[in-house]
């Protein structure tokens, strides 16, 4: 099993929770305060590693099987993103998607920086689940 950390859609009540809702929900958690998120054509977010700044950002976690990592997960994951490792504001490293390098730069107008807001949920104005 491994720590896969979800901050879109896959987080419980959005759209692609059911790719990881068949396994163990570890808890709301936020990444290390070095990390930004950018909204991609304001369908999904992507997190993007920042040494010089950035915010701790909310998420999930989820203990899941590398394999449904492989065949569950990923397939719905669109092509702008990769599986990374980032770190948390605990210390720990854990799986996640994030900004395939080199995105940014060729897509920056399809992309706008929603760091301040904290969260893909409080960026989209959406309540925290129950």
């Amino acid at each position: 099993m491994t720590a896969l950390f979800c901050s879109g859609d896959a987080m419980r009540g959005g759209r692609l929770h059911h790719n990881v809702s068949a396994h163990p929900f570890l808890g709301g958690v936020r990444t290390a305060p070095h990390y930004r998120m950018y909204s991609v054509r304001d369908q999904f977010p992507a997190l993007l590693e920042d040494p010089s700044g950035g915010v701790p950002l909310a998420g999930e976690i989820y203990d899941v099987p590398l394999s449904a990592i492989r065949t569950d997960f990923l397939p719905d994951e669109p092509p702008e993103l990769e599986l990374t490792v980032i770190e948390l504001d605990d210390g720990r490293d854990v799986l996640a998607v994030g900004l395939r390098p080199g995105v940014l730069e060729r897509q920056r107008d399809e992309l706008t920086d929603i760091t301040t807001h904290g969260g893909w949920r409080a960026y989209r104005g959406l309540p925290e689940p129950t």
